[in-house]
């Protein structure tokens, strides 16, 4: 275990300037898990301090329900010495310890095995969560269900986050959605801490743009979640086009895309709302007043807004923008309309509860609220 950094999270649970006393709801908006589930069906957004537990609790359910039905199988490439070929044949390793003199042949080939990486992510999990779980009962189950693996043939190596994420999901593994969902998010709960305590650990990717990414994908997953049950179109990381007329050869290798952080689009109504989130202060001190606008920002989301119109999409002709921020002393939300785009600036208090959070990011897309 290693000390957070001086700008890291404190006791007072503060990263840098930024009060966030709710990084595990934060972490649960971005997960797999939340957008699997829903909205409602569990009392995830409601106990964010007991999180640990309820997704522990989940996980060990769909390890059980996946043990009853028996673990995915999957192959997995393997070299070996044989004495008959299977699979292909190992030439350079064959000929270099001379193994036909001895009567056997190098091989590669594919091996069905219930030791896959998804199994292992899952065991790595269970053994991860039964660590910061406050029921006793429950650590037990994770780590009775860790050890059932084990015994099954699943290692102990767990793989990297590369590996999981380059998992493809097949017919017959579909049902493993869920319990990877809750695997990820249960590893992900044993990064962070909010409070001095006995275990504490460094955030990943120096905790301020770990955070500020966690921010970002959190935004996302919850309007996700709760929008699309409503007539709401989603889309989280949506690149958007230049306009162009003219262009020189090479032009193309140097000019930098547009990608937005969300972009909601409602049919019905007509209405879009391009979302670009900042984990910083939403004002700055100016020239000639104590607190302004970050100019940069605004330049930023007046691009998103203007270059889109004339494309023939009526949405982006009239879209509204929005600059969303982690609150610092104080809230914000105040709306302008530049060039028929409402382009709104909010603030989000992230030391509030559960349900204070969940209310502000709603506000925060009403297109009543700030400015009639």
């Amino acid at each position: 275990m290693t000390s957070l950094p001086a700008d890291a999270i404190v006791a007072d649970g503060y990263i840098g300037r930024i009060p966030v006393r709710n990084l595990w709801l934060l972490m649960l908006y971005a997960s797999d898990l939340f957008r699997a589930r829903g909205t409602g069906k569990v009392g995830l957004e409601e106990s964010p301090d007991n999180l640990p537990d309820i997704v522990a609790e989940i996980l060990a359910h769909a390890v059980e329900t996946r043990q009853r039905r028996r673990l995915s199988l999957g192959y997995q490439p393997r070299t070996a010495v044989q004495s008959r070929v299977r699979g292909r044949i190992d030439v350079i390793t064959t000929e270099r310890h001379q193994l036909l003199l001895r009567g056997r042949i190098a091989c590669r080939f594919d091996d069905l095995t219930i030791d896959t990486p998804l199994n292992r992510f899952v065991r790595a999990a269970l053994e991860s969560i039964s660590r910061i779980v406050w029921r006793k009962d429950l650590a037990h189950r994770c780590r009775s269900l860790a050890n059932g693996m084990k015994s099954m043939g699943v290692s102990g190596h767990a793989p990297t986050r590369a590996e999981i994420s380059a998992l493809r999901y097949g017919r017959c593994d579909a049902s493993d959605r869920s319990m990877v969902a809750a695997a990820r998010l249960a590893l992900d709960l044993s990064l962070p801490t909010e409070a001095a305590g006995a275990n504490i650990l460094s955030l990943p990717d120096r905790e301020v743009t770990w955070v500020r990414r966690l921010f970002e994908k959190a935004v996302g997953g919850f309007y996700d979640v709760v929008l699309s049950s409503v007539g709401w179109d989603v889309r989280c990381g949506a690149p958007l086009g230049w306009q162009i007329e003219e262009q020189t050869m090479g032009i193309n290798e140097i000019l930098p895309t547009m990608r937005t952080d969300v972009v909601l689009d409602h049919a019905e109504s007509g209405r879009r709302i391009v979302i670009d989130t900042k984990f910083t202060s939403i004002v700055t001190t100016g020239w000639y007043r104590d607190e302004t606008l970050r100019s940069a920002y605004i330049y930023q989301i007046y691009s998103y807004l203007r270059s889109q119109v004339g494309g023939g999409d009526p949405r982006a002709d009239r879209a509204s923008g929005l600059l969303l921020h982690p609150s610092i002393g104080g809230m914000v939300d105040e709306a302008v309309v530049i060039q028929g785009h409402r382009i709104r600036f909010a603030t989000i208090d992230l030391g509030g509860s559960a349900s204070e959070v969940r209310a502000q990011l709603l506000h925060c897309v009403d297109q009543g609220a700030a400015l009639t």
